[in-house]
């Protein structure tokens, strides 16, 4: 099956193509940069250990 198109048809279908390209937006995807530890702060794992400890006593 052999389909023929005319100049136009392919004219017309390339410049289809170069439009859609430049009209695909991105959304702006936000990244959540973890908050700085203070010094004052317990890490997770000593926290659960003082956790499981109370929970012994």
């Amino acid at each position: 099956m052999k389909e023929q198109y005319t100049i136009n048809e392919i004219l017309s279908a390339a410049h289809d193509l170069r439009n859609s390209k430049k009209e695909k937006k991105f959304e702006k995807i936000e990244i959540k940069h973890p908050q700085q530890k203070k010094e004052s702060d317990i890490p997770s794992n000593t926290l659960k250990l003082i956790e499981e400890a109370e929970k012994n006593i």
